[in-house]
């Protein structure tokens, strides 16, 4: 395997294998070869770091209207935060901080992003980690709290990749995440060039396809994060 190619991050764990960021959805990344997992994080009411794509679950309502108890007693397969990250020992983990003021559980006093600096620094600094979000206050709460933990701007169609890297420079973070049909073939070279010079990593996500993999690894592209880690890891091999 080539040291240069980039690290593959199971996109929610190994979702094809068993249900997105579940435990076991993490352990099957790992066994797939994967050098880390992605995973989406919100509140419960009473402020545990539950591990789930969205505000609220069908049939049950918004996840932070309820206390923690309840949730795990209607859903024994949300993890906790603690728990992915036991599971993911020797992992890269990719917390994506779920925050938007579109989102039914919108946290603009930045609870979560509190909660996740208490509870690495409550283990002690023993976890790999890269936190993210698309709401770039979540990510400058992280850093004015922890500026030791690598932190990452993630975003879509907007703003422009380069806008973003000013944006994620400004504020001191490590890390962009775009999606990867925002890096043209002509422009992701172009992007990952200028984050390289300014020390920012460039990690692109969800990448499902071969020849994307291939195209992205050519242009430099840190990470790739994927629903398919086991193929990942066999195309860039």
């Amino acid at each position: 395997m080539s040291p240069a190619r980039p690290l593959v991050l199971g996109h929610r764990g190994s979702p094809r294998r068993a249900r997105e960021n579940t435990l076991e959805a993490f352990a099957a990344a790992r066994e797939d070869g994967a050098d880390g997992v992605e995973l989406d994080v919100h509140r419960s009411r009473d402020g545990a770091l539950l591990v789930h794509h969205d505000a609220d679950v069908a049939g049950f309502g918004v996840i932070a209207e309820h206390d923690a108890a309840a949730v795990r007693a209607a859903f024994a397969w949300m993890p906790t935060l603690a728990e992915v990250l036991d599971e993911c020992r020797g992992l890269l983990v990719n917390i994506e901080i779920k925050n938007s003021p579109k989102d039914a559980d919108f946290d603009p006093g930045e609870t979560v992003a509190a909660g996740v600096v208490d509870l690495l620094a409550a283990r002690g600094g023993e976890d790999r980690v890269l936190v993210s979000s698309f709401h770039l206050p979540s990510i400058d709460r992280v850093h004015a709290l922890a500026p030791d933990v690598p932190t990452a701007y993630l975003f879509a169609m907007r703003p422009a990749p380069l806008d973003a890297l000013a944006a994620a420079g400004r504020g001191g973070h490590r890390a962009i995440h775009p999606f990867f049909g925002v890096l043209a073939d002509r422009g992701a070279a172009t992007v990952v060039g200028a984050a390289h010079a300014e020390g920012v990593a460039v990690n692109a996500w969800t990448v499902n396809e071969a020849e994307e993999m291939i195209r992205l690894a050519a242009a430099g592209v840190d990470a790739i994060v994927t629903d398919v880690p086991a193929e990942a890891v066999a195309v860039l091999t």
